[in-house]
Formats: structure tokens, C-alpha cells, sequence
């Protein structure tokens, strides 16, 4: 078995699919492009990712692209095979509660989290100043969404009960909103959302990339 991620260090999507290689125990080889530029060439578009993105992944001679679809094939594949870590339950209803709370991030929490972080962080870093009404709206939005998981996180350690891929999926950007961004306000104000943090983010998963790939220190 051979498992190539062709990612960046400072992805948060790249450490999605690291983060869920890590909880399968899975070993893997991490390959970073040379350039912004590299990733927008024929022969990358054409063989890893044809809107020159990141990440990619190659198992075997099988090749995927887009960070959620990996972690579901990873999951699909190897869950069981190397950990007891459970992400995707195979119990039908459980399996079902963990899309829904996938569904639920991907529609009201990871939009205003994204720009809030592209603003604040990685706008900078293609050399343009970040727009803060832009930032303003989306941490408005984000708190009410905050609002809701406040509710739904009421006597509950994770989103459905137990650690899934529907947590995992939150890490990485919320990661750099708190520890970047220094945005922790907009969660420390929500004590459900807070411990549920906690819980998440101390994961030694987790903690082994934060380590690993140097996350702490300036981009």
C-alpha cells in the first residue's frame, strides 16, 4: 500500500485528509508543490487535480481529488484495518446523523469560517489587504451559526454523540480563525461550543500535525 497526498503545509484542506489518515493509522507520503504556479500547469491539471487545486491523493494507482471525497474513500477503504477509530458509523441511522451534521457544516458553518479566514489570514499572503466589512459579515453570520451548534451541543461531547468525520471536518479552518486569526472570542463565548472545542482539538491526531507541519508558526 502506497498513499500519496499531494497537499500544502499551510492547507487547511491538506490537513483534513492528513487528519483522517492519522485517526485510521494509516502511514503516507506528503508531497508539496515547488510553486503557486506549478499547480495551474497542463500536466498537474491533467494528472492531479483538474481546477489546479489542493489536495489530491493517489492509493495504489488510484487517484482522487477534493478533501471530502478522500476522507470518505480513506474511511470507506481502511476504517477498522489499522485503528478502532470509528468516523463513518456502520450503522445505518448513526451513518445518517453523521452526513446530516456534514451537510450541517458545509452549509451555515464553513462559508462565513472561510471568509472569515481568507480575509484575516490568507488574503495577506497573495499580497492583498483583507477586506474588513467582508470579514464583519461573515463573523456575524458565523456567531449565529454558533448560536444553533450552541443548542445542538447541549449535554453532548460531539455532534452526534460520539468523535466522526462530522467533527473532524471543523478542525482545520476553525484552527486558524482561533490560533491565527485570533479570532477564540467567537467561541469562548459559547460554552457547549467551547468544550466541544476542546474535546476536538486536543485529539493527539491533531496535535500531531499542529507539531508535525509547524501550524503555530507564521505562515
Amino acid at each position: 500500500m502506497t498513499i500519496t497526498v499531494h497537499g500544502h503545509s499551510a492547507s487547511d484542506s491538506s490537513h483534513l485528509v492528513l487528519h483522517v489518515l492519522k485517526e485510521l493509522g494509516l502511514s503516507y507520503e506528503f508531497v508539496q508543490p515547488n510553486s503557486f504556479e506549478e499547480i495551474k500547469t497542463p500536466e498537474y491539471l491533467a494528472t492531479k487535480h483538474p481546477f489546479g487545486r489542493i489536495p489530491s491523493l493517489s492509493d495504489d494507482g488510484f487517484h482522487i481529488y477534493e478533501s471530502r471525497a478522500i476522507a470518505r474513500y480513506l474511511i470507506n477503504k481502511y476504517q477498522g484495518t489499522k485503528t478502532s477509530t470509528v468516523l463513518i458509523p456502520s450503522d445505518v441511522q448513526k451513518a445518517a446523523l453523521v452526513e446530516q451534521f456534514i451537510s450541517v457544516e458545509t452549509s451555515y458553518y464553513s462559508q462565513p469560517l472561510g471568509d472569515l479566514v481568507y480575509q484575516l489570514i490568507f488574503k495577506k499572503l497573495h499580497g492583498g489587504e483583507p477586506d474588513l466589512k467582508i470579514a464583519n459579515e461573515a463573523r456575524e453570520e458565523l456567531k449565529k451559526t454558533l448560536d444553533v451548534y450552541e443548542k445542538l451541543l447541549e449535554g453532548k461531547d460531539y455532534l452526534t454523540g460520539e468523535f466522526t468525520l462530522a467533527d473532524l471536518l471543523h478542525i482545520p479552518a476553525t484552527f486558524y480563525a482561533i490560533n491565527v486569526a485570533d479570532e477564540g472570542e467567537l467561541w469562548n463565548k459559547h460554552p457547549n461550543v467551547s468544550r466541544w472545542w476542546k474535546n476536538i482539538s486536543e485529539r493527539e491526531c491533531w496535535k500531531n500535525i499542529v507539531t508535525e507541519y509547524k501550524l503555530l508558526e507564521p505562515i
